[in-house]
């Protein structure tokens, strides 16, 4: 794991025990861009973080460490370039049809017929007696 990357760590009993009084009890997973990394310990700059009962709760950056006791896994967050290119992919296609039907139908607007009368009238005369 690089330093500046962004990682996930899943918290263990011990680190929920021990990182309790530093960022509350409960914790599940602490996520945030890796600010320095020995044998020891993690250190954070923490996005956010996942407890128990809470749910996530944002950061904005504060630095934590965390002891490298406390973490069952640490999962680097990548993105994918074969997923990446495939929505870059879809959302041109999707870009070019509406462009192109957009233009089709300016182009095609130059006579543009008039939709005959749907409308019917029925006249009926009255007959007023006086």
């Amino acid at each position: 794991m690089a330093v500046g990357n962004t990682i996930s760590l899943s918290i263990n009993d011990a680190g929920r025990v021990g990182l309790a009084g530093q960022m509350g009890p409960n914790i599940t997973y602490v996520e945030g861009r890796l600010v320095e990394r020995d044998s020891s310990a993690y250190v954070l700059a923490v996005s956010q973080i996942q407890t128990f009962r809470d749910g996530t709760q944002v950061w904005s950056g504060e630095r934590a460490r965390i002891k490298s006791e406390f973490v069952n896994v640490a999962n680097e967050k990548k993105f994918s370039r074969g997923k990446t290119a495939i929505v870059v992919g879809a959302a041109i296609g999707v870009i070019v049809a509406v462009a192109s039907t957009s233009l089709l139908g300016i182009l095609t607007r130059d006579n543009p017929v008039t939709p005959p009368d749907t409308a019917s009238t029925t006249k009926i005369p009255i007959f007023i007696k006086r």
